[in-house]
């Protein structure tokens, strides 16, 4: 089945898109529907290039159309015969541009093919049950259908400007004409100055229906101009400030360059048939000439909505970066950074460099390495400028120098914010346009150390900050509602471990935040968190420090155990000893420590000898303990003595009532069993060495004798132990 038959088998819904495609005289639908084979096997990509090509085409059509008229005749059709002659006289005007009609017919052929990507789309969601987004089922598919409908009216203005030119050819080879006659009657040269004002009057008045079209046209230009601008890419700017911190919003910019190289695709072409027009003036104008009174207003117009658009188009598409950081938009001086601008613009040159701010007491910076860069078409991807600066970095100025700001502003390293901008000049067919770009607001650190608060600051500026230029955030620093600092925190673990926070979960570490008043609430929404509570420089037991240090542990050498939800983590001790109590003997949980930074435990039900249940914990396991024996072999072999002096592994399901071995089998290692035990009985030697040591010092304490010979050899007994 080809194309055309494939388009008169949709839905109504295609149908009527494919009505809009061709509800002009680009090409007519008549003579797609009648010729849809042959023009379906023609190289019309090519003869858009191609002039031989596309002439011989040219031929070809109109002796088909020829062929079709004379089976209308047979037909005796008198309303087709009509149609398809006065198409073939339509198509006489592409005789000098055959390559025009060519890209017409291939412009045609792409958007159909587009119809049938959508509806092959739309049948495959269906198919799966699955909705599509309201950005997907709404926005996107009506921005496609004004802009692919503008760019057929533009199409159609092209035409209407040819029209214009051989009418205006006409008047002036007759009016040349009919001046190199001599009129000897009044009557004749009456007849003569008739038909003259008969043209004129026809030219005026499509010079009147041209320029009025036009104005039309540009009316709805800038209304998609003002809707991309102000709200595709507010939303996009938007959602990579989310991305940044870890948000899995959808940054890809294809979809928006489209948009916007289309628009102003449009504009570059009604700006031509401006200046087209300007020219017919030229060479014949008169009275009351419309062109002069209209064009310089919607040329300016035109040219303003162009630079509005382009200086619009031009992004920071991948945000500042170091290697082997916490995130993006943290950057350390003396070490290399990476980022990337994206224009859809043509032959341009990038620059990048660092604008020192105005306030004072804020760090001043020097940029090192290449910050100048130019790229062609080729280097681009789908057409747009892309310049990629990887090796940049930032030095530090002496303080003291000129130029200081008036503003006393004091801030901790971490909360100053500092912009990086690009800049470059854009140049098409005479237009010129300076094009600024900035990133995202950055934290600059000199050490290392200064990465956990750094990081923290961006994404609290990420969360909250609707300003992306705002550097002065953290003068006023607002607190973060509980919806989004939940999910913020969320993030954090869907972008490490592929595996977000649960509402259980979240509940745990409200209730840390908020303390025992949240358990009488329904919801948190109307609870905030300070900036302070969060992470201060003086402060070294913050929330942050806290969550971030479980982070890392749990990307370091858990993430296999928690992306397969076997650590439950976030969980009171309250909570966990309710949730166990109710348990068999031997179930148990995993449980980040909250008093140990970067700690992790597990609890379990044992029955007490009087046959009631008792829930005990091991001291947290850290970053020292997992570096040595992975997690789940600690688990697997984790013993204590019974009262008959047997060891005995009392971990036997994990919560709720999962074999233990069920669950973590598939990580087991054989070779690691007969390490972990050695580790685990070492540290409890050496835990009852301890306490045994205690003991003996209490003793003396209390009987104030000379215990030296003792201790001693308690001593040297744990040293032989260990």
């Amino acid at each position: 089945m080809n194309q055309w038959d494939r388009l008169n088998n949709l839905d109504d819904d295609y149908k009527q898109k494919l009505q809009i495609l061709y509800d002009t005289d680009g090409l007519p639908m008549e003579v797609r529907h009648y010729l849809s084979s042959w023009i379906e096997t023609q190289e019309w990509d090519r003869a858009a290039r191609d002039h031989a090509l596309a002439m011989a085409l040219f031929q070809v059509l109109l002796q088909n159309l020829d062929a079709q008229h004379g089976r209308f005749v047979l037909e005796e059709s008198f309303l087709l015969q009509h149609k398809i002659r006065r198409h073939k006289q339509n198509f006489q005007w592409y005789m000098n541009d055959p390559c025009a009609l060519a890209q017409k017919v291939l412009w045609f052929l792409q958007k159909e093919q587009e119809i049938l990507d959508e509806a092959g789309i739309a049948e495959k969601v269906q198919n799966l049950q699955v909705e599509p987004t309201a950005m997907e089922t709404c926005t996107q598919l009506e921005l496609d259908r004004k802009i692919s409908v503008l760019q057929t009216d533009v199409q159609c203005m092209a035409h209407t400007i040819i029209c214009l030119e051989e009418q205006q050819d006409e008047f002036d080879f007759k009016y040349q004409t009919y001046n190199m006659e001599s009129f000897t009657d009044e009557a004749s040269k009456l007849r003569r100055d008739t038909v003259l004002q008969g043209l004129l009057n026809r030219l005026n008045k499509c010079r009147h229906s041209t320029l009025s079209d036009i104005k039309k046209l540009l009316d709805r230009t800038e209304e998609l101009v003002e809707l991309l601008v102000k709200t595709e890419l507010v939303d996009w700017q938007r959602r990579q400030q989310k991305s940044c911190i870890g948000s899995p919003d959808d940054v890809c910019l294809d979809l928006l360059e489209k948009w916007f190289t289309s628009v102003a695709g449009s504009l570059f072409h009604l700006r031509d048939f401006l200046t087209k027009l300007d020219e017919l003036s030229g060479k014949v104008s008169y009275e009351e000439d419309p062109v002069k009174a209209r064009k310089p207003q919607l040329f300016s117009r035109t040219e303003r909505l162009l630079k509005y658009l382009l200086q619009s188009s031009f992004v920071v598409e991948t945000q500042p970066s170091m290697p082997q950081a916490k995130g993006p938009l943290v950057i350390r001086t003396n070490i290399q950074f990476y980022v990337k601008t994206r224009s859809g613009s043509h032959f341009l040159k990038f620059c990048f460099f660092y604008c020192p701010s105005v306030f004072k007491n804020y760090r001043r910076f020097n940029i090192l390495g290449i910050a100048t860069k130019t790229l062609t078409m080729v280097e681009g991807q789908n057409g747009a400028m892309v310049a990629d600066f990887r090796h940049l970095n930032l030095k530090e100025q002496k303080c003291g120098g000129p130029g200081r700001g008036v503003n006393d502003i004091c801030l901790s390293v971490t909360e100053e914010l500092h912009i990086l901008y690009f800049h470059t000049t854009f140049e098409m067919k005479g237009l010129s346009v300076h094009l600024k770009a900035s990133s995202l607001p950055v934290v600059i650190i000199s050490n290392s150390s200064q990465q956990q608060s750094a990081w923290a600051s961006i994404l609290w500026f990420n969360m909250l900050s609707q300003n992306p230029k705002d550097i002065k955030f953290f003068t006023n620093t607002p607190a973060a509602p509980w919806p989004q600092f939940g999910e913020m925190l969320s993030w954090q673990f869907l972008s490490a471990t592929k595996r977000g926070l649960l509402d259980t979960q979240l509940e745990m570490i409200a209730c840390k935040l908020f303390g025992k008043c949240l358990r009488l609430q329904n919801n948190y929404d109307a609870f905030t968190v300070p900036w302070s509570k969060f992470c201060k420089d003086m402060s070294p037991d913050t929330f942050w420090v806290w969550f971030d240090g479980i982070l890392m542990m749990v990307k370091t050498f858990l993430v296999d155990l928690w992306r397969d939800g076997l650590i439950m983590g976030f969980v009171s001790k309250f909570k966990e000893k309710s949730l166990l109590m109710t348990k068999q003997r031997g179930t148990f949980l995993l449980r980040f420590s909250e008093s140990v930074i970067g700690g992790i435990t597990f609890s379990w039900v044992e029955n007490t000898k009087s046959g009631t249940p008792e829930v005990k914990t091991v001291e947290p396991f850290t970053k020292a303990d997992l570096s040595q024996i992975p997690f789940q072999e600690i688990i697997r072999n984790f013993q204590i003595l019974l009262d008959d002096e047997f060891p005995e592994n009392p971990l036997l399901y994990l919560y709720p009532n999962i074999p233990k071995d069920e669950a973590f089998g598939k990580y087991y290692s054989d070779k690691m069993g007969g390490k972990a035990t050695t580790y685990c009985m070492y540290k409890a030697v050496f835990i009852l060495a301890a306490i045994f040591h205690l003991v003996l010092v209490i003793v003396f304490f209390l009987t104030k004798k000379q215990l030296s010979f003792n201790q001693n050899l308690v001593i040297s007994t744990i040293s032989v132990i260990l």
